[in-house]
């Protein structure tokens, strides 16, 4: 018996972003459990600051796939040149770009909120994480580790 090309095509889908739908899954399970607890517990503080770790998981696997930054492995290869510097500039860093405005974004929340309250200190976790996979992008443009594929041959 033969599939219908939906079928197939949707299936495929599936398969080409079950790792952002699958991070995305437990990101939203952190954050439920996390409404629900306590901050001031072992769990609740668990929670919380799984919530910001996960938040960097997908944001990693998902803006990869839709930005790049020249020099990291782990982007994705743009196609084509644009004729204006800027453009070019901008395409070549948007990871950076990215990375940087909506850490901006999540500052700005932050220094608006009460850094002790429950949401305060997912968000201050948020930035933390921000910082370090703004680090971490900058970081594998120019240094490298041994037997990493990561790093730059």
């Amino acid at each position: 018996m033969r599939t219908s090309h939906l079928t197939h095509r949707s299936h495929g889908s599936l398969k080409n972003h079950s790792l952002s739908i699958a991070s995305l899954g437990v990101l939203l399970l952190w954050i439920l459990l996390y409404t629900r607890a306590n901050p001031a517990t072992h769990l609740g503080s668990f929670f919380g600051n799984a919530i910001a770790d996960w938040t960097g998981v997908v944001i990693m696997v998902i803006a990869t796939k839709y930005f790049y930054e020249i020099g990291s492995a782990e982007s994705r290869q743009p196609h084509g040149r644009f004729r204006s510097r800027l453009r070019e500039a901008v395409r070549d860093h948007s990871l950076t770009v990215f990375l940087v405005l909506t850490g901006i974004a999540w500052l700005v929340l932050y220094l608006k909120m009460d850094s002790e309250a429950k949401w305060g200190q997912v968000v201050g976790n948020i930035v933390s994480e921000w910082t370090q996979l703004l680090g971490l992008v900058l970081m594998t443009k120019r240094l490298m580790e041994e037997k990493s594929k990561e790093s730059r041959q």
